[in-house]
């Protein structure tokens, strides 16, 4: 059974046919897609069923971005913005038809400054292109999440990106330092600076980053870089169970060691990975994958740290370092094998991406065991220990099933919010979170949330149907 979107207003045909004239006659006809091919644009990575475009534009400058939106704003139509469509809570499903903006042809990497650190891109440059580039440059652009292959930078912007190395790095808000962003109407607007200290006005820059696409649509980002590590070294820890892996991630933060990334999975999360075909330690009931980066001296120390740490800790079976690049790939197979594993097992998938206070993390994961055992639906966890975020799937084939997902979705949240965490630490909230959002936050401040989206877009025209509820709408 898949999710779907708000019951909303879709614009008129009238008005839909307007804009696709206008659309056609300014950009040209290449530009402009209509009926059948507007399929593949209906949706993204969650299980998130939308009504489909009725119009798709293929941007590929800032004009073409701009006109889109003023056209779009003059007959009343809504737009959908979209990069790479690998987003997990349907924040580039068009949830009330009208346009889908693509802007993943916008792919130019206009600058490097390698003695600013300093990199100007456009929102369809693919980020593990993107790393590419830069290291080849002796530099380095830490935010990685998982599909780094094929996601776009405007996305990663658009959802405030993280991934295994945001626990030693930060996530995408710490390196964009300006945004060239589109307004509803057309409006050009420049926020943000090229220097790593500015407090001038208000911090529009951050304000837009994370905003699911409901405040503007970019045309050009300002990333700040760092200079590239000198090696990385890759170890992975064998645990009885998942508790205990989770009690020696405590352990090291509480001691100061600071891994560029800590990887968790649980005893469930194996056996998906092993049904793949991974080679995964027979004797494992959880897995530790951590990296270290920096000066050889310096990781040796950290290796040797680490080792103190948990070495003689309860549940601990071993501790693998890789030797080479080989065997670091080696190490990575299993984490890299997690979404295509995960996605066999079952017809239908649900994945939260909650954080929690590190010092929760094992009562998080006591928490998701009891919400298993209570709903008896089939669930999996694995995700960014180092910083709370665990990724916890839920799995089921049966639409009678449902209900009790939803149950157990809503359990999980309420006990996130309860340890001090959040319901979402990278997917965002865009539809599948949307009913979740009163849990961690209060009527004022969605109030005040909504008062600035009215303020950038008043009438409710760009990425309708995402984060807040709509009144009088609810969610099939």
């Amino acid at each position: 059974m898949l999710l779907r979107v708000p019951d909303l207003p879709r614009p008129s045909v009238a008005s839909v046919d307007r804009a696709a004239i206008e659309l056609a006659r300014v950009l040209g006809d290449s530009r402009v897609i209509r009926g059948e091919g507007c399929a593949p644009y209906a949706s993204d990575e969650s299980e998130v069923l939308g009504p489909g475009a009725d119009i798709v534009v293929l941007a590929d400058d800032l004009e073409c971005v701009r006109s889109t939106l003023e056209i779009a704003a003059r007959n009343d139509v809504p737009v959908t913005p979209r990069a790479g469509g690998t987003g997990r809570t349907g924040g580039a499903v068009p949830a009330a038809g009208g346009i889908v903006l693509a802007t993943d042809k916008l792919s130019r990497v206009k600058e490097i400054d390698r003695k600013n650190l300093i990199a100007v891109v456009e929102p369809g440059v693919v980020l593990g292109a993107f790393h590419d580039l830069v290291e080849a440059e002796g530099l380095f652009y830490p935010p990685d999440p998982n599909s780094l292959a094929s996601c776009c930078l405007g996305g990663n912007v658009a959802e405030n990106a993280g991934g295994p190395r945001a626990f030693r790095y930060g996530v995408t808000r710490e390196y964009v330092l300006g945004l060239e962003t589109v307004l509803m109407g057309g409006t050009v607007v420049r926020s943000g600076k090229r220097t790593v200290k500015g407090v001038a006005g208000y911090d529009v820059t951050a304000l837009l980053v994370g905003s699911e696409g409901t405040l503007g649509v970019f045309s050009e980002i300002t990333l700040r870089l760092v200079r590239k590590p000198e090696g990385v070294s890759t170890l992975l820890a064998i645990y009885t169970d998942a508790a205990s892996a989770a009690r020696s991630v405590e352990k090291m933060i509480a001691e100061g060691i600071v891994p560029r990334c800590m990887e968790l999975m649980d005893a469930r999360t194996l056996e998906a990975i092993r049904s793949q075909k991974v080679e995964v330690d027979p004797r494992a009931g959880a897995l530790l994958l951590m990296e270290l980066d920096g000066t050889e001296r310096h990781r040796e120390e950290s290796l040797e740290r680490v080792a103190e740490a948990i070495g003689s800790a309860e549940g601990v079976i071993d501790i693998v370092v890789a030797k080479d690049e080989s065997q670091r790939a080696h190490l990575w197979s299993a984490r890299r094998a997690l979404s295509p594993a995960t996605r066999k097992l079952a017809k239908h998938k649900l994945s939260e991406d909650v954080v929690v206070p590190r010092a929760s993390l094992t009562t998080l994961l006591e928490r998701v065991e009891a919400i298993g055992e209570k709903t008896k639906i089939k669930h999996l966890t694995y995700g960014h220990a180092g910083d709370g975020n665990m990724h916890v799937n839920f799995l089921w084939n049966d639409d009678e099933e449902r209900p009790r997902v939803d149950d157990a979705i809503e359990m999980l949240m309420r006990d996130t919010v309860a340890l001090g965490g959040t319901i979402s630490g990278e997917h965002g909230i865009g539809i599948t979170k949307l009913p979740y959002l009163p849990i961690e936050q209060s009527p004022e401040l969605i109030a005040l949330q909504r008062n600035i989206k009215s303020a950038f877009d008043p009438k409710g025209l760009l990425n309708p149907g995402k984060i807040f509820q709509q009144a009088g709408h609810k969610l099939c």
